[in-house]
């Protein structure tokens, strides 16, 4: 029988997801419920594959922290998705993480999912790029692991780190994508080091690694170009089966990663690029 325990008479939904996951996993496959009572963070959580993420980890019964730096965008979030946890958070910045920190207990699951796409060459990217680059897409995710690590390692069964890699970085050279490219080959490197130094602590962190995705962010970068229809085109041209993934297509690996299922799986990179690096 599942118990409702009430707070100033209205419903604790955690501790109704709580007790429904438990009722779950003793009457329905293991397929179902992959998440039960664990704890996520995800950044850059508002869209794309933030926001796919998200919604697969709610309906696996995961209990979710959602961050973003655009506030109006998690409260569209936190409308379509009652009971996740909402927090406006720049992850490049270091006293908002040890604020937002300080709010979570637990965390068993760490999905680092910001990051920024500069395009040009070498000789078309200034410091400023090539240091804000750094910092939105690997100097982050340092921040993040090394403030929610130390909860992790309290936990009896760790925990699991997906960092947001590409298939361009050191999988696949992609033009006019030299400093993404770069430190998308540093995320491959820090993950395997965290890895490693951390799979005593049952602490797992692997790095997924898409070939070109439809999200609002690429539709932005593609309505930037003169010619937007053959902008399309050409990002379309060079997947091999003919068309860009979707945002839920990635979220399946990213719920896997974090899940039981992948309980021996630690160090590596996953790469869902439709072919593109072959």
């Amino acid at each position: 029988m599942l118990l409702l325990q009430r707070t100033n008479k209205n419903i604790d939904f955690n501790f109704i997801k709580r007790r429904l996951c438990s009722f779950f996993r003793l009457t329905l496959s293991s397929e179902m419920a992959r998440l039960c009572g664990k704890v996520a963070i995800v950044t850059a959580a508002a869209q794309g594959i933030g926001e796919a993420t998200v919604k697969k980890f709610v309906a696996e019964g995961a209990i979710v922290y959602a961050t973003d730096i655009n506030a109006e965008k998690l409260q569209q979030l936190s409308e379509q998705i009652p009971g996740i946890k909402t927090s406006v958070l720049d992850v490049t910045n270091g006293d908002e993480i040890k604020a937002f920190a300080e709010t979570t207990e637990r965390v068993d699951i760490l999905f680092n999912c910001a990051g920024y796409v500069h395009h040009g060459t070498i000789l078309e990217c200034n410091e400023n790029s090539w240091d804000f680059s750094f910092d939105l897409n690997v100097k982050s995710m340092y921040r993040m692991c090394s403030t929610f690590i130390p909860k992790m390692m309290k936990n009896k069964n760790g925990g699991s780190i997906i960092n947001m890699s590409s298939v361009a970085s050191s999988i696949k050279g992609a033009a006019n994508r030299c400093v993404y490219g770069t430190t998308k080959a540093a995320v491959i490197g820090m993950s395997k080091s965290i890895a490693i130094d951390f799979v005593q602590d049952k602490i797992r962190c692997n790095s997924v690694c898409p070939g070109t995705v439809d999200t609002p962010s690429l539709r932005g970068r593609i309505n930037a170009y003169g010619d937007a229809e053959q902008a399309m085109r050409d990002f379309v041209a060079r997947q091999k089966m003919g068309r860009l993934a979707t945002a839920e297509e990635i979220s399946h690996l990213i719920v896997y990663l974090a899940s039981d299922e992948s309980a021996f799986v630690t160090g590596q990179e996953f790469i869902i690029d439709g072919g593109w690096s072959m």
